[in-house]
């Protein structure tokens, strides 16, 4: 076999191994949603302990993200995977055979908690692994597995819970993640970020911050903004947000080089990113509920009428990313947001209480398009935007960000919903979903906007090529270790 061949097989391994670990990570942020009161009714609780079920995985995931990259970056990104990836499955199996909710809400934490480390990682092995020139085809079929996952949560969750039962919302990790530890084991390759010793204070302040951050944010809606622990919450996560940003621009080796968003690539794709989590998992969390609740779907049905929204990033995606590898990520990104902009848009104008699914199509085709030609694209310029050494940290980093959109998303559409509507009858529901939709629209199109910002394709490949070129030294040099 020769050389050029074994290299191509390694990197179809780490594309297979990397996006399946992906979805599972991205699949377990909405898959409990449809089937909260299934679990109820076996396991009891209140209304507070359901939405811990979903609120106690966000919490630890967006907390520990970028935590979980800097510990592959100093102890080795393929170890870390698989550490996380045993954790993941592990709490899976505990979530399913959980005896009552505290158990379960236990074992949620500690999913998030594993699938931190995991996800980060997964971009930087297989950035190692593919060469620059395919890159943007396979961040494309990554970002496609990856936004079906968080788009489809509600749809696999629903059906399983409907034909089988909500344990095997969780069941379904532990046979992928029993295949997966080998094959990574044996199809990737180690790799090493920084030498520095781990940023203990940055550490500290980010966990810390980001955690009060989220929590407020999740508690928001239920206890109320003005509530003692939702604003204890959000003013000490400011507070110790503020010092990871003073601390990220003096410490000698920091978590977080604040210098990366001096970046104009850095910054853009990170505020896009932010911004597109916020209106899209909103928007899909009480379009979900639209659809069942105003609509009398079934769980199972409701997400089969989402696919051309939900599935287009399958077809999509791998398009998207050859667009960027020929024409830079910069306007297929921004050209994705103003789609997706567009399909929330056209759905807030058309929601009644008896439109037709025909009249909702086109909104969820737009929508669709939009998502797909966005997730591909983004990894790319997040990954070229940043030296090799660097590139775990900033995948932390997004993916940390997009997480704290998303339940900013939930948090801030569901409150615009409360204020202006309610679950009182079918009309009140429309009568708060649709300004919602509406700021979600918004949000999304000020994140295209962001993403014009993001330099033009040609410096962004020539960073990407002077980057490429600077990492073979780490990797000869670590490879002993």
């Amino acid at each position: 076999m020769s050389q050029q061949t074994a290299r191509r097989g390694g990197a179809a391994w780490a594309l297979v191994i990397t996006s399946v670990a992906g979805f599972m990570a991205a699949l377990d942020n909405l898959v409990v949603t449809t089937a909260l009161p299934s679990i109820r009714k076996d396991l009891g609780g209140a209304m507070d302990d359901l939405e811990w079920t979903v609120s106690a995985y966000t919490l630890t995931f967006a907390v520990l993200l970028m935590f979980g990259a800097a510990l592959g970056d100093r102890f080795g990104r393929r170890r870390l995977f698989l550490v996380g990836l045993t954790v993941f499955t592990g709490a899976s199996a505990a979530a399913a055979m959980a005896p009552g909710i505290d158990s379960l809400i236990a074992a949620r934490a500690v999913q998030g908690a594993g699938a931190a480390i995991m996800m980060p990682l997964t971009l930087t092995l297989l950035t190692a692994a593919v060469p620059v020139a395919k890159r943007g085809m396979a961040y494309g079929i990554w970002g496609a597995v990856n936004g079906l996952a968080v788009a489809s949560g509600p749809l696999i969750g629903g059906s399983l819970t409907e034909h089988v039962s909500w344990h095997w919302i969780f069941w379904l990790n532990v046979p992928l993640g029993l295949a997966l530890l080998p094959l990574a084991r044996l199809r990737l390759s180690e790799s090493y970020g920084s030498d520095a010793p781990l940023d203990i204070p940055g550490t500290l302040l980010a966990s810390g911050g980001l955690f009060g951050i989220v929590y407020g944010l999740v508690r928001g809606p239920a206890d109320g903004w003005t509530s003692p622990i939702v604003l204890t919450g959000l003013l000490m996560g400011s507070a110790l947000l503020t010092g990871f940003v003073i601390h990220g621009s003096r410490a000698k080796n920091p978590m977080l080089p604040m210098r990366l968003f001096r970046s104009r690539a850095f910054a853009g794709i990170n505020a896009a990113s932010l911004l597109m989590f916020l209106g899209m998992f909103g928007s899909i969390f009480l379009l979900s509920q639209y659809m069942q609740g105003v609509l009398g779907y079934s769980p199972t049905e409701a997400g089969l009428r989402m696919l051309p929204w939900t599935g287009m990033p399958m077809l999509v995606a791998p398009i998207a990313g050859y667009l960027s590898d020929r024409i830079g990520g910069r306007p297929v990104v921004a050209a994705g947001l103003f789609l997706q902009a567009a399909g929330l848009a056209y759905l807030a104008s058309v929601v009644t209480t008896d439109v037709s699914y025909a009249g909702q199509l086109p909104g969820l085709i737009v929508s669709g398009i939009g998502m797909a030609l966005f997730f591909a694209p983004a990894a790319n310029l997040v990954m070229s935007s940043v030296r090799p050494k660097e590139q775990g940290i900033a995948s932390g980093a997004n993916n940390a960000l997009r997480e704290v959109g998303g339940a900013l998303g939930i948090a801030v559409m569901g409150s615009i919903f409360s204020a202006q509507g309610g679950y009182e009858s079918a009309q009140t529901f429309v009568d708060g979903l649709r300004p919602a939709l509406w700021v979600g629209a918004s949000v999304v199109a000020v994140a295209a906007i962001a993403a014009l910002v993001i330099p033009s394709a040609r410096r962004a490949v020539r960073i990407e090529t002077d980057a490429d070129a600077s990492a073979e030294a780490p990797v000869l040099e670590t490879a002993g270790r």
